[in-house]
């Protein structure tokens, strides 16, 4: 089958890749000159573990190409598939379906064949109406079928995900979208993964639903966290005796400095406006949007308290070990990592700070923290050490030689990857989430 992927952004590369090495026909595009141009060369526009192998396996085995040319890319495809961006819309927090529509509208005035026309992106409930009717609108003159297809893959993890899913979620109308989008997945139906038909609506809306859960379990442990440290309790064994009844279950209940990346936020505040458009408030999203943001700004206090407090820390050097919102991304939307270094910066701190990974795209969110080449070069006269992105670089640092390299042994670890009686062991006042 010949599938089209239109955006080959960070859901269009890995999912147009993973179809590819299916053995589906995939053509992927953007309007991008300069990104094709590096796709072409083997370069990754983003990072993603194993994603620059898999490429280049399918591009060398003709499955696999890219092009800025839509109606070429889309000639003779029986799915195609819109994976545009939908940022948080500048002033009123709604989804930016701008992207969206316009790939409709070029769509429609090119279609030549029958094909199934799949939302790939994060969209609106009532989004799969209007770019049907962009399609009516833009003159498409064959058999076409809207369908919504949300992902779920995690960055970091996103190939695996895409091949071996916890469930594929299609939301169609009509017949010939239930059937084209089964023959697109066939290659699964030898993993049993499970895959749940339901009108367009639904889909749609199932996306935003788990994004704002996880989101909720989050937030809700990094509440228990600031409790267990007024009570004298440990957050990680509450979230293992809270983890192990399998009705909540213990993923997402790690205590740290608060959700961030490119689904969570937009996502969240996305499903509040749906809500409030519809007379149908969702009070407890509400609450942990609010909540979510305020925490980013109190763990930059709470390293600022680690140096004495903020009338004390004016002048002092502080070391910030991990930018991007997660491990094994270079993503650094809405990390916790951009509140906390201007927290400190706001209150005279100097800032050195080291990612394996996401320093390019921090350089200008983080114009006033010098990035350095390793750990120990940020540690370096340090007066404190934060630990913000759990990467596994930072899980086995030389203690002995962070003593001597840095002013003063200080660590504050807000991902808990460190256990407390090793690291004062080692001669360090240790600073934690939830372990009071």
């Amino acid at each position: 089958m010949k599938i089209a992927m239109v955006g080959s952004g960070y859901v269009g590369l890995v999912s147009g890749a993973c179809f590819a090495d299916f053995g589906h026909d995939v053509v992927c595009i953007d309007k991008d000159q300069s990104k094709i141009d590096a796709l072409h060369k083997g370069v990754m526009p983003i990072y993603e573990p194993g994603l620059d192998a898999l490429v280049e396996s399918n591009v060398g085995a003709g499955r696999l190409s890219f092009t800025t040319d839509l109606a070429e890319g889309i000639a003779g495809a029986q799915a195609i598939f819109i994976a545009v961006g939908t940022p948080s819309r500048r002033g009123d927090g709604h989804a930016d379906l701008s992207y969206v529509h316009a790939v409709a509208k070029e769509i429609g005035a090119n279609l030549a064949n029958d094909a199934v026309v799949v939302t790939k992106s994060t969209v609106p409930v009532g989004t799969g109406d209007e770019v049907e009717r962009i399609l009516a609108d833009s003159g498409a003159k064959h058999r076409v079928s809207v369908v919504s297809n949300p992902e779920f893959l995690r960055e970091g993890a996103a190939i695996g995900d895409f091949k071996r899913p916890d469930r594929i979620v299609i939301g169609a109308e009509d017949d010939f979208g239930r059937e084209v989008m089964t023959e697109v997945y066939r290659p699964l139906f030898l993993n049993e993964s499970p895959i749940l038909f339901v009108n367009r609506r639904s889909s749609e809306l199932i996306k935003y639903a788990a994004n704002a859960f996880l989101a909720t379990k989050i937030t809700f442990i990094n509440e228990m966290a600031d409790l267990c440290e007024k009570v004298g309790a440990n957050v990680q064994d509450v979230s293992r005796g809270i983890g192990m009844d399998n009705r909540i279950g213990a993923k997402f209940l790690h205590a740290g400095p608060g959700y961030g990346g490119s689904c969570f936020p937009k996502d969240t505040l996305a499903l509040l406006k749906t809500a409030e458009d519809h007379d149908s408030p969702t009070r407890i999203v509400e609450a942990v949007v609010k909540v979510n943001d305020s925490r980013k700004r109190a763990m930059g206090r709470k390293v600022l308290d680690a140096l004495g407090g903020a009338d004390k820390a004016r002048g002092k050097k502080v070391a910030l070990l991990g930018l991007t919102f997660k491990p094994n991304t270079d993503d650094m939307r809405d990390s916790p990592a951009i509140a906390i270094a201007q927290a400190l910066t706001d209150a005279g701190v100097k800032v050195a700070a080291y990612d394996p990974e996401g320093m390019e795209q921090a350089r200008p969110l983080m114009p006033e923290v010098t990035m350095c080449d390793n750990s120990y070069a940020a540690i370096e006269g340090a007066d404190a050490i934060a630990i913000v992105t759990e990467w596994d670089a930072f899980r086995a640092l030389d203690l002995g030689r962070v003593t001597e390299l840095a002013r003063a042994p200080v660590l504050v670890d807000l991902r808990n990857i460190y256990k407390p009686e090793d690291v004062r062991a080692a001669g360090f006042e240790y600073v934690s989430i939830g372990r009071g």
